[in-house]
């Protein structure tokens, strides 16, 4: 059973950063693209930042310049560096992963998309 685990949220003042981790750990061929969403309070969940398997990356507008996507392959992990929070920033944080758990599935392109169980980031002082 293929399963995201992610670690690194917490409280942090306004201005400061976090660096939030997900692993991917399981019956995984492959991964192909990673990625972070948030839901605030009272919120829809929404794309924060996508990263393809070949390193292409795309941010919401209201995190440009500010987070940072990144993943490591070869630990099946995708990371979020975030800088310069704001309290707006402030909700539970999911990874995502479009994962083939077979050779034939990856050459079908048929993955399966998994979600972590998210972190919680709040940013206030």
């Amino acid at each position: 059973q293929v399963q995201l685990v992610e670690s690194g949220g917490g409280l942090v003042q306004p201005g400061g950063s976090l660096r939030l981790s997900c692993a991917a750990s399981g019956g995984i061929f492959s991964i192909n693209a990673m990625g972070w969403y948030r839901q605030a309070p009272g919120k829809e969940r929404e794309l924060v930042a996508h990263i393809t398997s070949g390193g292409n990356t795309n941010y919401a507008d209201s995190v440009k310049g500010r987070f940072t996507i990144s993943r490591d392959n070869a630990k099946k992990a995708v990371y979020l560096q975030m800088n310069s929070l704001r309290p707006e920033d402030t909700a539970v944080y999911y990874c995502d992963a479009e994962v083939y758990t077979s050779y034939t599935d990856y050459v079908g392109r048929r993955y399966l998309e998994v979600w972590g169980q998210g972190t919680l980031c709040t940013v206030s002082s």
